[in-house]
C-alpha cells in the first residue's frame, strides 16, 4: 500500500477589533471582523473581512457613509511601496536598504545644516499623519534640527479657522461638539455641503430634524447642494458675500436689543467698537440683500430665527474658510454667537469642520510653521523656554517659519536645500502645480515619505520611503469636535513599508540624537505629547464659565477684501 501524501492545512480563527476611518474629520469609529489564518511554518496572516460603524463610538453611533463601509476593499497590496529607494546618478531610483537610506537622510541633512544652516531644511506634512508621527516630525525638524519650515498641507483648508479661532478666543479652541447640532433650535450651514462632505454628520443632522420637528435648518451657499434636502431656508449668496451678511445680522441684532449685554460685560472685551465698524457699511436689508444677491424677505427671515433663538449652532467649513478673506469671514460668523450669547451652552455655538482625519491633531501638536507645541506659538510668552527645556532641544528656532505656499516658493528660490514630504502629493494638491513641479526638481534633496507607488510628487524624489497605511498604523487621531480616537494596526505592512514615527525617529538618531528619540513605540510619543502643558496664562482678565479658560474679544480689523468687517481678535 502507497503511503498518502501529507495535505497542507492551515487553522483560522476569528476575532473583532475597533479602530477609527482614514477619511474625513468626522472621525467615525468602525468595528472590524478579522481572520487569522496560521500557514505552513507558522505564519500568521490576517485579512479584514468585515467593516461596519461602531454603535458606542460617539461620532457616529453605528453610522458608516459608503467610503467608511468599503473599507476593507482598499486594503490590497497591489501597487503599495515596500522597499526604499534612492536615485542613482543616472536618475534612477533603485531599491536599497532601510540602513542606506537613513544614513543618507541623516548624513545629508548634517552636512546642509554645517553649511547653510538648520532654517535650509524643510518638512510637508498632512493631516493623513497620526498625532504620534506629526508630534515626532514637529520635534525633530524645529527642536533639534532647528528649522522653523514645517507645514501641512491642512494649511491649505483650516489655517483661516485657525486664526479665527486664535483672534476670538486666544486659543485654536472649538467650542462645540457634535451633540449639540442635535440640542439645536437653529442650525445654519455656511460654505459646508454637509451631505456629501461629512455625510455621517449629515445623517445624524438629518435625524435630529425628524425627532425634534421644531428645529430649523438653514444652508447659506451660492450653490444649490445635496444638503438643501432636509433645508427650512435656503439663501444662495452672492459667492464671497459672507462677511458683508453676517456683519448685517451683527447690526441687526444691536439694533434690534437682541445682543445678550450681560454675557458681553462679563466674557467679551470690543463689542462697540467691532458695531461701529460693522455699521460703517449700509446696515439696511434692502442694502445686505443687493449686496449678498438675495431676496430680502428670506435674508430678514434668516436674521429673524437667528437672533430669537439662543440655541443656535453655526457649521461651517471650506466655503467660508478657503477664501482670501477668510479668517475674516469665520470672525464675523463668531462676532455673532458672542453678541448673542450663543456660545458655551448644549445646542449653541460657531463650529468650524475639519476636511481632514487628523488636521486636529496636527494643530494640537504644532505642526504648523507658525506654531512650537501643545497649542503654544512662538509668540506665546514663555512658550520657547517651556518647549525647549521639555525636549532638551538644542536648536529650537527664534520665529516662524515659512508657510505651505510660501515653503515651495523659497523652495524654487533655492533657499531651501532639503525636503521632507510625508502622506501628501504637493505636485498635485498644491496651488500652481507647474511652479510647485519646478521647485521639486530644482531641490537638492527631496524624500518622500509614501504608501502608494503611483504619487506624482515621486517623481521628484531623492529618496524614497516605503511608509505603512490604515490598518497597519498604530496611533491616535482627532477630530473636528476635539474627539480623540484610536487608529489601531492590526495588519502587517507589505514588504518593508514601516511606520512614519519610526522613520523619523531612526533619523535622529542616526543625527545624534539617540536619547531624545528612543521611543519604544507610539504610546511613548503620545504619553510624552500628552505630558507637555502650557505656560500659564499672563493675561489677568477675568475668563468665561461657559468658556473655561477661554477669554472671547470682539473687535474690528479691515479686510483684505472689499468692504470692512467686524472680527474677533485675541484678548492681551
Amino acid at each position: 500500500m502507497q503511503a498518502s501524501k501529507p495535505q497542507s492545512t492551515s487553522e483560522s480563527s476569528s476575532c473583532s477589533a475597533s479602530t477609527t476611518c482614514p477619511y474625513c474629520g468626522v472621525g467615525c469609529g468602525v468595528s472590524l471582523e478579522l481572520e487569522t489564518q496560521v500557514q505552513e511554518g507558522g505564519e500568521l496572516k490576517r485579512r479584514i473581512t468585515a467593516v461596519s460603524g461602531d454603535n458606542d463610538h460617539p461620532a457616529n453611533y453605528g453610522r458608516l457613509c459608503v467610503k467608511g463601509s468599503a473599507l476593507a476593499e482598499t486594503l490590497s497590496p497591489s501597487g503599495r511601496l515596500t522597499r526604499p529607494q534612492i536615485r542613482d546618478a543616472a536618475g534612477v531610483l533603485r531599491e536599497v536598504s532601510w540602513d542606506t537610506a537613513l544614513d543618507l537622510i541623516a548624513a545629508r541633512f548634517g552636512e546642509l545644516r554645517s553649511t547653510h544652516g538648520g532654517d535650509s531644511i524643510a518638512a510637508y506634512l498632512s493631516g493623513q499623519l497620526l498625532t504620534e508621527d506629526y508630534y515626532l516630525a514637529n520635534k525633530l525638524f524645529k527642536g533639534f534640527i532647528g528649522t522653523p519650515h514645517l507645514d501641512t498641507n491642512s494649511r491649505l483648508c483650516m489655517a483661516s479657522a485657525v486664526v479665527a479661532h486664535k483672534r476670538a478666543f486666544g486659543a485654536d479652541a472649538v467650542p462645540c461638539s457634535y451633540e449639540d447640532l442635535e440640542r439645536a433650535e437653529l442650525v445654519v450651514l455656511v460654505g459646508s455641503n454637509l451631505a456629501w462632505n461629512h455625510p455621517v454628520l449629515f445623517q445624524r443632522l438629518k435625524q435630529a430634524r425628524i425627532d425634534n420637528p421644531l428645529l430649523r435648518i438653514v444652508v447659506i451657499d451660492p450653490r444649490l447642494t445635496d444638503s438643501c434636502e432636509i433645508a427650512d431656508l435656503y439663501l444662495g449668496i452672492r459667492p464671497g458675500s459672507d462677511a458683508r451678511l453676517f456683519n448685517g445680522l451683527l447690526a441687526y441684532m444691536a439694533e434690534r436689543g437682541r445682543t445678550d449685554r450681560l454675557y458681553l460685560e462679563a466674557h467679551t472685551q470690543g463689542f462697540d467698537a467691532a458695531l461701529k465698524q460693522a455699521k460703517r457699511d449700509d446696515c439696511s436689508l434692502s442694502a445686505i440683500a443687493r449686496d449678498c444677491d438675495i431676496d430680502v424677505e428670506r435674508l430678514e427671515t434668516f436674521y429673524y430665527w437667528f437672533a430669537t433663538q439662543l440655541h443656535v449652532v453655526t457649521l461651517f467649513s471650506q466655503g467660508v474658510n478657503q477664501s482670501t478673506s477668510g479668517t475674516d469671514k469665520g470672525n464675523a460668523i463668531i462676532n455673532c454667537h458672542l453678541v448673542g450669547g450663543k456660545i458655551g451652552l448644549p445646542g449653541a455655538g460657531p463650529f468650524s469642520i475639519t476636511g481632514q482625519p487628523n488636521a486636529m491633531g496636527g494643530r494640537e501638536v504644532g505642526g504648523l510653521a507658525n506654531q512650537l507645541a501643545a497649542h503654544m506659538d512662538y509668540d506665546t510668552p514663555g512658550a520657547r523656554a517651556l518647549v525647549s527645556e521639555f525636549w532638551k532641544a538644542p536648536n529650537l528656532p527664534e520665529g516662524p517659519g515659512h508657510k505651505a505656499v510660501e515653503l515651495f516658493a523659497a523652495l524654487g528660490r533655492g533657499e531651501i536645500k532639503a525636503l521632507w514630504i510625508m502622506a501628501t502629493n504637493p505636485a498635485v494638491s498644491l496651488p500652481d502645480s507647474a511652479r510647485v513641479r519646478a521647485a521639486l526638481a530644482a531641490c537638492p534633496l527631496v524624500i518622500v515619505s509614501e504608501c502608494m507607488a503611483d504619487s506624482d510628487t515621486l517623481a521628484y524624489a531623492d529618496v524614497v520611503l516605503p511608509a505603512s497605511s490604515w490598518s497597519e498604523k498604530d496611533g491616535t487621531v482627532t477630530n473636528s469636535e476635539r474627539c480623540i480616537s484610536r487608529q489601531r494596526g492590526l495588519l502587517t505592512p507589505p514588504g518593508e513599508a514601516r511606520h512614519d514615527w519610526w522613520q523619523l525617529a531612526e533619523v535622529g538618531k542616526r543625527m545624534g540624537y539617540q536619547e531624545a528619540f528612543d521611543y519604544s513605540g507610539p504610546h511613548a510619543i503620545f504619553r510624552e505629547h500628552a505630558s507637555h502643558r502650557r505656560p500659564p496664562r499672563s493675561s489677568g482678565c477675568s475668563t468665561s464659565r461657559r468658556l473655561r479658560s477661554w477669554i472671547a474679544r470682539v473687535t474690528t480689523r479691515s479686510s483684505r477684501s472689499s468692504g470692512r468687517y467686524a472680527v474677533g481678535k485675541r484678548a492681551s
